[in-house]
């Protein structure tokens, strides 16, 4: 007899794509490429400004943001299901200095959409990360190296705005 795990698949099965749909992400970037998957994924995030969160002592950047489900997408296109959005943890760790314009992180009242993230080596593995928003607003962490952390912390949720977000060329 083969064991099952919890969901009721072999273990002795290759795993499938459609396998982990529903199970939230949590993923790591330390080089470029990597940060590029995470940025896919976190590109149209909406947050109000009060949830950027710089802890120097501890070398620390969050953002605590809703996500659209860019991996889901296709299963929506499909009538499968809705559009979704999760609430998300974003984190940067060994991080040495923080900057921003055109942002108010203070207006509780102010909600941003971020657009990407890049990286620009300085001192490799030192560099400096850019989080873009819509509306010219931007954050730049002076990072001794890239120690990105994303990690869905809800169940997914129906987009209130019932689509898929798309940018006019």
């Amino acid at each position: 007899m083969r064991r099952q795990d919890r969901k009721g698949f072999r273990l002795t099965d290759d795993a499938r794509f459609e396998d982990g749909q529903d199970d939230p992400l949590r993923l790591v970037a330390t080089d470029p490429e990597d940060l590029s998957v995470i940025a896919a994924l976190v590109q149209d995030a909406v947050l109000p400004a009060t949830e950027l969160s710089w802890d120097p002592v501890r070398q620390r950047f969050a953002l605590l943001l809703n996500r659209f489900r860019w991996e889901d997408r296709a299963a929506a296109e499909l009538g499968k299901r809705q559009y979704e959005r999760v609430q998300a943890v974003l984190v940067f760790d060994d991080v040495k200095a923080v900057a921003s314009q055109g942002i108010d992180r203070k207006d509780a009242e102010t909600i941003l959409s971020l657009l990407t993230l890049t990286f620009e080596a300085s001192d490799a593995p030192a560099g400096q990360v850019e989080l873009t928003f819509a509306g010219d607003g931007a954050v730049r962490l002076n990072v001794e190296c890239l120690d990105v952390t994303l990690k869905d912390v809800t169940r997914p949720y129906i987009a209130p705005s019932g689509q898929a977000p798309h940018h006019s060329e």
